[in-house]
């Protein structure tokens, strides 16, 4: 038992390489519209393409160095980071909810989280393929759970996207400019699909709170200051999954003095 859990806690984690490989491709490409499968890996100095055995996730950049094999150019370390960060998410949804249909929930939100965060905080920019893709894969995944899952996951996508639609008009009204990129409401429709329309609170207050925190001292020096939202949100959006229930149970019997 002990050595088949090890086997599949590798698979997992070989398996979160790949998709980690995968989201390098989307982090780069998606912002500028551009194709996710032609042309193939190249070097951006040499231009010339990559051989499969230099681009084995992880292990080809350390084996060469983080550089090109013909020309030494050094290769991002982005590229090895987020590939680590991927089989880390998969490793540990494995860890933490075995084989079940909630770990592949657990990876897969976790790895579009990610993507949506790095993107944001790089371009400003949430892709549509994380957002609506995401919606497509939280709502499929619901129907694990029956027709109440799927119920939940809709509900918790039209209030994700409500709120967050409702709060962007409020505030550009209220600051007569834009307050909200459309990015993040198409997020909270997708967030919504796999934490419900309680985790959608949570995760929409986490966020605020975290956001507020970070970007609050230095608005007050800067009024210019661009607020890449989708990154708290997406860290809102982890630890609502991950404890989102407990969090609601505490609150709850605050409220009635429990």
């Amino acid at each position: 038992m002990v050595a088949e859990r090890i086997v599949v806690a590798i698979g997992a984690g070989v398996i979160g390489l790949c998709c980690g490989s995968f989201l390098n491709v989307c982090i780069l490409r998606l912002p500028h519209d551009q194709s996710l499968l032609r042309p193939p890996s190249t070097c951006p100095r040499c231009q010339r393409a990559i051989a499969w055995y230099d681009n084995v996730p992880l292990f080809s950049w350390l084996a060469l160095r983080g550089r090109c094999r013909r020309c030494g150019e050094p290769i991002s370390w982005q590229y090895p980071v987020i590939e680590a960060l991927v089989a880390l998410v998969f490793l540990g949804a494995y860890l933490a909810w075995g084989l079940s249909p909630y770990a592949v929930a657990a990876a897969l939100f976790g790895t579009l989280l990610l993507g949506i965060a790095i993107t944001d905080v790089r371009h400003y920019l949430i892709p549509d393929e994380f957002t609506w893709g995401g919606l497509v894969i939280g709502l499929a995944l619901s129907l694990f759970a029956g027709w109440r899952g799927l119920l939940e996951a809709l509900l918790g996508a039209g209030l994700g996207f409500a709120l967050l639609w409702v709060t962007a008009v409020g505030a550009t009204r209220l600051f007569k400019k834009e307050a909200m990129g459309g990015g993040d409401i198409k997020m909270m429709a997708m967030v919504g699909s796999f934490v419900g329309w309680r985790g959608v609170l949570v995760t929409v207050f986490t966020g605020a709170l975290v956001g507020s925190l970070v970007f609050g001292p230095i608005s007050l020096r800067r009024k210019d200051v661009l607020v890449p939202f989708g990154v708290f949100l997406a860290l809102g959006a982890a630890v609502t999954f991950v404890y989102g229930d407990a969090i609601v149970s505490w609150y709850m019997n605050l409220v009635r003095g429990g």
